[in-house]
């Protein structure tokens, strides 16, 4: 039987998550040791790394709450993304990541990193996915090992000192989409991508580059005799010249670090690069929004400051923005996006389109270079998650009328996005997070479409293909065997929402769980659902306050939504917004008025063109 190209991805995309997640099961000393490593080998100037990564602690999971690590579980010591970008931190490419064994995705760019990428670089970080490196001053050759690192799909390499050639193997991989060497001092012809052709803007600025999509490369000289002798003349001249070059190198790059120390403490590098564009204006959707230029945003957040940063995730990062007259917004760095400016300028006229009730408000945009600047409107309280998992000292939990607001609202706006917006819209990455309140408690749906923004291409694959796992708890379990996103898909992630906001939950922990329970919450309640026990699962804050009819069944609808056998016995969004409106129906949380029309017989089976699929 030969398989074609699409049943090998999928193959592959199955064995990486099997090969990975064995390891998930328990804690590993081996990946503390890890970032005790990366510790030790490199210089935190800035402090970035003392302040956070305490190694007195030892309680399970307590290096996922670490700057910049994720874990595959949050209470499991295995580390599954190290992103330390922008953090001045300074030494050679740290070789103790190898104990980080089940690592998909590494950010190391925009720092002082030296010296040269391992010529094993494979046995270190094998199971990379993306993997950033730029805006160091990384030298040497790149190495031919690059290319065993076979599920790589974005390489980061700009502006750093590699010299020589690109090594053609890098050519061969797959899954490759993203590769970028700009910046640097490379010559000789340029791989022949085996998945596409690599613009030519990512070859910029390495005069010795030749190839399509560059200029084509020369062949050997006709005349050895008399190249040897000129090259030689040329060869003492320049030598002079590189001798010379190189010491005003090393002394402007001395003098840059010691200023770097004083007028960079931040780290905002991104921020601080496109400060010369400040004369831009924003571009704004709603009517009744002021005029704004990019340095209205600059200003309103100290100039990105981390400090005012709110949030973060998978499409981006959030930062908190206050205007001179006190009005406040949010603003929405996105985060490795590949459209052109036409394209990008395309998605924002559909998105800035798509408006509801329950969606949060998409006030504008702003490109400045290469930087994807998105504003929002304001959602002064926070995230379901936080309200749920990350209560303040002395703030008191969600009472059950409140919850069942929320969740009636957030039914309410994916369905709209699934059966009656136009283009409808799978999300694709539905969790507690991206459900924003507002100074109401109404609940608002962000990162709707967002996606397409992220992954051009390939549409068609996971996120197990393509590196973008998306939070844990979550994911529909057909999607590693399938590949496709799907409205059911959003139906089961909507579902685990539920099961939060009825048991009080995390979705990848149960605290109320015997010990010897490792699973996730998913897999508790179908456990008790099996023992008839489904009543204890219920959060101990909500029972006996005249609330328990109405709690369990909004526990019955949840387990619809992720229990059902097979995806097509789940209810669609709209039946699952029906569901939740009927049982606050004596709450008058929605009217006749603002209810969703009626899908149509066909909506109980999408095809998938009918969709914006945000894979």
């Amino acid at each position: 039987m030969v398989l074609d190209n699409k049943a090998l991805m999928t193959l592959a995309a199955i064995l990486i998550y099997l090969v990975l997640s064995c390891g998930v099961c328990s804690a590993v000393q081996s990946d503390i040791d890890c970032l005790k490593s990366i510790k030790d080998s490199l210089e935190d100037p800035l402090n970035y790394l003392d302040s956070t990564w305490k190694f007195d602690n030892q309680s399970e999971g307590f290096i996922c709450k670490f700057t910049g690590i994720q874990c595959w579980h949050p209470d499991e010591s295995k580390v599954l993304s190290i992103s330390l970008p922008d953090m001045n931190l300074k030494g050679q490419f740290p070789r103790g990541l190898q104990k980080c064994a089940s690592l998909t995705s590494l950010d190391l760019s925009s720092n002082e990193l030296h010296g040269s990428i391992p010529s094993n670089i494979s046995k270190i970080i094998g199971f990379v996915v993306n993997l950033d490196l730029s805006s160091n001053h990384l030298s040497g050759a790149i190495p031919v090992d690059l290319a065993n690192c076979s599920f790589l799909n974005n390489l980061e390499l700009e502006n750093n000192q590699f010299t020589g050639q690109i090594p053609a193997q890098i050519g061969l991989l797959g899954r490759l989409k993203t590769f970028n060497v700009a910046g640097n001092q490379l010559s000789g012809p340029v791989p022949n991508f085996i998945n596409g052709t690599i613009p030519a803007e990512s070859y910029a600025n390495n005069p010795g580059l030749c190839g399509k999509p560059l200029s084509p490369c020369r062949g050997p000289s006709k005349k050895p005799r008399t190249g040897i002798i000129v090259g030689a003349a040329v060869g003492g001249v320049t030598l002079g010249a590189v001798l010379l070059t190189l010491g005003m190198f090393f002394y402007l790059r001395k003098m840059s670090r010691k200023r770097k120390k004083d007028d960079d403490p931040e780290g905002n590098k991104w921020a601080k690069s496109i400060k010369g564009s400040k004369a831009i204006q924003l571009s704004m959707f709603e009517k009744s929004t002021s005029k704004m230029r990019l340095s209205d945003l600059m200003k309103a957040t100290n100039n990105f400051s981390k400090n005012n940063i709110i949030g973060s995730g998978r499409t981006g990062t959030f930062y908190r923005a206050v205007l001179d007259d006190g009005t406040s917004l949010m603003v929405k760095r996105l985060q490795n996006t590949q459209h052109s400016e036409k394209e990008f300028m395309s998605e924002m006229a559909t998105l800035g389109n798509v408006k509801h009730c329950n969606l949060i408000p998409l006030l504008g945009f702003c490109m400045a270079k290469k930087e994807r600047l998105l504003v929002y409107k304001d959602m002064p309280n926070g995230t379901l998650h936080d309200k749920l998992h990350s209560l303040s000292e002395g703030e008191k939990s969600l009472e059950w009328p409140m919850r069942l607001k929320i969740g009636i609202g957030a039914a309410k706006g994916f369905a709209w996005l699934h059966h009656n917006c136009n283009p409808r819209i799978i999300h694709r990455n539905i969790s507690s997070k991206c459900i924003l309140l507002d100074v109401e408690y109404e609940p608002k749906i962000s990162d709707f479409g967002l996606a397409r923004l992220m992954n051009p291409i390939d549409t068609h694959l996971s996120t197990f293909v393509n590196g973008e796992f998306g939070d844990f708890g979550y994911v529909a379990p057909e999607y590693a065997r399938t590949l496709m996103a799907t409205p059911k898909g959003d139906v089961y992630s909507f579902g685990v929402v539920l099961l939060e906001l009825v048991t009080g939950e995390l979705p990848t922990s149960v605290t109320k769980a015997p010990e010897t329970f490792k699973g996730n919450l998913v897999e508790w309640i179908s456990q008790l659902s099996g023992e008839s026990k489904l009543q204890d699962a219920v959060d101990q804050s909500l029972t006996g306050k005249g609330y328990d009819s109405e709690i369990f069944q909004v526990l019955k609808v949840a387990c619809r939504c992720v229990l059902s056998a097979a995806p097509k016995e789940r209810p669609t969004m709209f039946e699952v917004y029906q569901f939740l409106r009927a049982i606050g129906e004596r709450y008058h949380f929605t009217t006749d008025d603002d209810a969703l029309m009626m899908p149509s017989e066909s909506d109980s089976g999408f095809q998938m063109d009918e969709l914006i699929v945000a894979q």
